[in-house]
């Protein structure tokens, strides 16, 4: 497995694929190479996979679902797109760039605080001073974001939504500020809190409010590894995929 730079070298990544073409052609006795363009959150349950998967050597690429979409739409072509939402690959399947999507994981959003924080729920987030970090309202962790402070009412959001210092790119932005001790809390998935380790505290969110994600993943088209790319992604639905995926915390896909 190779691992492809993260969402801060995006603009380097894709000139590199629009040169490369994706996996390309494999040498007599040598693997296909196989290229996953997956959003950031994916990360360490995408890493497990890429060395349960035998026929191919992936290439894994990471960064926000939007910044990963735009590159496809710019002529980018990875062999497989991963998003954290479906809106994103259905969105490419219409446009003629991906074959048809399939959802292959849920996620949950939880608040995220530094390990030894005071703040115990989201009523702690209006107090003044509050140092709040999201997702940026492009990518699907912001959408997610928003969609929890909007069910609070206008009032409550707007007083929590003044805290915000940054918005960031993709879920791993959040994580850090949070981890770092340079934002008192931020809305991450559950499943990047729990890579975090003991260095963040996750606070479930009332049921009322919190927004269950699914996952769409989907074949590029024009991929020179067609094959292999639908194995890799029957694999995230049932076999190795899916049990990294359940490992890391995700979610079952809906039957």
């Amino acid at each position: 497995m190779r691992f492809a730079p993260c969402s801060s070298l995006a603009a380097a990544l894709a000139l590199a694929l629009i040169g490369c073409g994706g996996g390309g052609e494999p040498g007599a006795g040598q693997k296909p190479e196989l290229t996953v363009s997956a959003a950031a959150s994916l990360t360490e349950a995408l890493g497990t996979y890429a060395e349960q998967f035998p026929p191919a050597r992936v290439r894994l690429s990471f960064a926000g679902s939007d910044e990963l979409a735009a590159q496809i739409r710019r002529g980018v072509k990875p062999d497989v797109f991963a998003a954290a939402n479906t809106d994103l690959p259905q969105e490419l399947a219409r446009e003629g760039l991906v074959e048809p999507p399939v959802v292959f994981a849920t996620n949950t959003l939880v608040l995220a605080v530094p390990a030894g924080s005071d703040i115990d729920s989201l009523d702690d987030l209006v107090a003044p001073g509050r140092r709040l970090v999201i997702g940026a309202p492009s990518v699907p962790v912001g959408k997610y974001t928003r969609k929890v402070l909007a069910r609070l009412g206008p009032e409550r959001a707007r007083r929590i939504l003044a805290g915000v210092r940054s918005e960031e790119p993709d879920v791993k932005g959040v994580v850090a500020k949070v981890a770092g001790g340079a934002a008192d809390a931020g809305f991450v998935y559950r499943t990047d809190a729990l890579a975090a380790g003991d260095r963040v505290r996750a606070i479930a969110l009332p049921a009322r409010l919190k927004p269950d994600g699914s996952y769409g993943v989907a074949v590029v088209k024009g991929s020179s590894q067609a094959r292999v790319a639908q194995q890799y992604v029957s694999g995230l639905r049932s076999g190795a995929g899916a049990r990294a995926l359940r490992e890391a915390g995700f979610g079952a896909p809906p039957p």
